[in-house]
């Protein structure tokens, strides 16, 4: 570990620990007056139930995670930002009420919840914390709006280069902390502490929002959900190669390529066991070095199948009509299996949480495995957002 690095990670533990001593999430308003903040877990209707850190009487208790260490909260959170749609869809599973803003609300595909009759998120009111560069005077002024910045602090240090540690310890002095870990992708070089998989994230988020209970429901959904894609994965020799990759614009000539890894926007396609035929050439991945890959590249490597990430805005149609009707219509591209088969297909979204990973397993089955059926209780969903445990 460089020095730098050092110095990062302890000037973020320190800030966490100052959080712990009196600058603590929700205890100060925008006029400086101390505020009581109800131990209610937002719209959703919470079910506070203690644990190990706390309890349900309204004391104060600490959550710990990698990079900010322990923060302590004097009670339960009710408003918050969120850094982007993984975490997002976290709180809408425990019964939060959306986040007021995220990194970007583009990003967050609220339409994901389309497939969950009952289940509605707005996010019409939503603010992007990127308008045009990530602005720390923008997390100023929202730190009087919000409970905690479920964000890594990390994130807009190693994302810009006019971040520094000054400007999250400010932040936090205005007592709204940050809470978060860069779990969907394990391709940034400052991200050198803990990666936690989407459950032990959603874990650590139900404890800063008291809802121990939701989150064991889901998880007990979830464990469901993998038993019966055990049912529905081929043998490894009837396993299908695909290649995901970003394409920008309708009419794509260059991919940006992607390995799959153990960061959460590729849990779908991990808990399927698909066969990346990325994985063994020499395609470097787009995260390690801003790689890019043409018709003719794909060609040598002619993927079963091909999953574009960046189109997350279209429908299944309104996909198959332009990005996949350009590449039929390629004098290179239409010489691919994957195009001469219909097997182009939306690669899912960056960022994903407990119900949205499940809407995308599903969709990710019925792409590689021609699985037609529901895969997931959708009636048990809601259910578990709206508190009826």
């Amino acid at each position: 570990m460089t020095d730098d690095q050092w110095r990062r990670r302890h000037v973020l533990r320190t800030t966490a620990a100052l959080a712990g001593t009196g600058l603590i999430a929700g205890c100060t308003s925008d006029d400086g007056e101390d505020e009581e903040t109800e131990t209610g877990g937002g719209s959703g209707g919470g079910n506070n139930a203690g644990d190990e850190s706390g309890d349900e009487d309204g004391d104060s208790y600490s959550v710990t995670m990698e990079p900010v260490g322990t923060v302590e909260f004097d009670s339960v959170p009710e408003t918050w930002a969120a850094n982007n749609g993984s975490w997002a869809d976290m709180g809408i599973a425990l019964g939060q009420q959306p986040p007021e803003a995220v990194y970007l609300t583009s990003r967050y595909h609220t339409q994901l919840y389309d497939e969950i009759p009952g289940l509605d998120v707005d996010k019409s009111d939503m603010t992007s914390l990127w308008g045009g560069e990530l602005d720390p005077e923008q997390f100023l002024e929202l730190s009087g709006e919000v409970d905690v910045f479920v964000i890594d602090p990390n994130f807009p240090i190693g994302r810009t280069d006019h971040w520094d540690e000054d400007d999250i310890t400010q932040i936090e002095a205005t007592g709204t902390p940050f809470f978060g870990n860069s779990i969907f992708s394990r391709g940034y070089e400052w991200h050198d502490y803990e990666y936690l998989s989407l459950y032990e994230a959603f874990e650590k988020l139900a404890e800063v929002f008291q809802e121990r209970e939701r989150y064991e429901a889901f998880e007990s959904l979830h464990e469901e959900f993998q038993a019966t894609l055990e049912d529905v994965v081929p043998s490894e020799d009837d396993r299908p190669s695909v290649a995901i990759m970003w394409a920008s614009g309708d009419e794509p000539d260059s991919f940006s390529p992607y390995i799959i890894d153990g960061g959460t926007s590729f849990k779908q396609w991990r808990d399927l066991d698909v066969t990346d035929a990325l994985a063994e050439t020499d395609v470097e991945d787009f995260h390690a070095g801003r790689s890019e890959v043409d018709y003719e590249t794909l060609l040598e490597v002619d993927p079963d199948v091909i999953l574009l990430r960046g189109h997350e805005g279209k429908t299944a149609d309104e996909f198959a009509d332009t990005v996949r009707a350009y590449m039929e219509d390629h004098n290179v591209a239409s010489d691919l299996e994957a195009v001469q088969n219909g097997d182009v297909y939306r690669g899912g979204p960056l960022y994903q949480g407990p119900i949205t990973n499940l809407v995308l397993t599903e969709r990710a089955a019925k792409q590689v495995y021609d699985v037609d059926e529901e895969l997931f209780d959708r009636d048990r969903v809601v259910e578990i957002v709206e508190g009826d445990l």
